[in-house]
């Protein structure tokens, strides 16, 4: 609001502080460091009161018509509110900032390379998933799917297990997109036997059974939801309530360190080979985890 109004926000929130009942106090944890300004706002009656306060604010600059008013009163008050409201939750402002951020970058902005988790680097080789791999589906007359990895069938042969077939059959590209992509695959690590036993720990809490349940729940949940949108055929994005859900499916998990934004990719590089895959009944996929990307090719091409 305040960019589109052309007000500096340094000047909205220097407002409030200037008030008889708001302090601005010196900050400092290092004995020759910067120092930092710190807002001390004065006790108030409850928690409810300064929420039902600010949200009362919020909605009166909604009403405003700032085509004929100054707003610098008005967001002033706001961010006096809004002062008040952190010192009654007991929260830090700067963690408060600081989760903002992180929720915003994770979501909209492009990753680097360098700052993307790699979650079996430290491992040997033999405990890795594929740095480069290609996967052969293909579907024979008894209408399951089997797969081929370096010459060897792997895994069992997989039906679509419902009564209206809908090509979940083919559900282990969604695996193979969140190795290639997120570095992460405990149903991947199971299927080619390369979990990380030479640490227990690991082995147990990251590549298990529970592990395994968690991303195969979510592939299904997942495939359930993209059946209303043609499997996100020309979709650009993911919904955003999807993306946080998938978040909270995966709490405590090594892959939870992934930013939405690379969920995002994995799900619409992932579908898109899906659809391929589908579409012609098998072919096979490559995937690369030091470009983070998958892709097919119909078989005999």
């Amino acid at each position: 609001m305040c960019r589109r109004l052309g007000v500096k926000l340094a000047e909205v929130f220097h407002s409030p502080t200037n008030e008889t009942d708001i302090r601005i106090l010196l900050a400092n944890d290092q004995e020759y460091g910067p120092g930092s300004e710190v807002i001390a706002t004065p006790e108030i009656e409850s928690l409810d009161s300064a929420l039902i306060n600010l949200g009362c604010m919020a909605a009166q600059l909604l009403k405003i018509d700032w085509s004929s008013r100054d707003p610098h009163n008005d967001l002033g008050d706001f961010a006096r509110m809004y002062l008040q409201a952190i010192h009654a939750t007991g929260l830090s402002f700067t963690k408060v900032v600081n989760g903002n951020l992180v929720k915003a970058l994770g979501r909209f902005c492009t990753p680097r390379a360098d700052s993307l988790p790699d979650f079996d680097a430290v491992f040997p080789e033999e405990e890795q998933l594929p740095r480069r791999f290609e996967i052969h589906f293909a579907q024979r007359r008894d209408g399951k799917c089997y797969l081929k990895w370096n010459g060897v069938f792997i895994g069992s042969p997989l039906t679509d297990s419902i009564k209206d077939p809908d090509g979940y059959r083919f559900h282990d590209v969604f695996h193979l997109a969140h190795a290639a992509i997120l570095h992460w695959s405990p149903a991947l690590r199971a299927l080619i036997k390369q979990k990380r036993k030479s640490d227990p720990l690991v082995d147990e809490a990251q590549d298990g059974g529970r592990a395994i349940v968690v991303e195969e729940g979510l592939t299904a949940w997942i495939y359930s939801y993209s059946k209303g949108l043609e499997y996100f055929e020309g979709h650009g994005g993911v919904s955003f309530d999807v993306l946080k859900t998938i978040q909270k499916f995966v709490h405590g998990y090594e892959v939870e360190k992934c930013p939405l934004k690379l969920w995002e990719e994995a799900i619409l590089q992932g579908y898109s080979a899906f659809r391929q895959v589908r579409k012609n009944g098998g072919g096979i996929i490559t995937g690369d985890r030091n470009k983070r990307r998958i892709v097919y090719r119909a078989i005999g091409e």
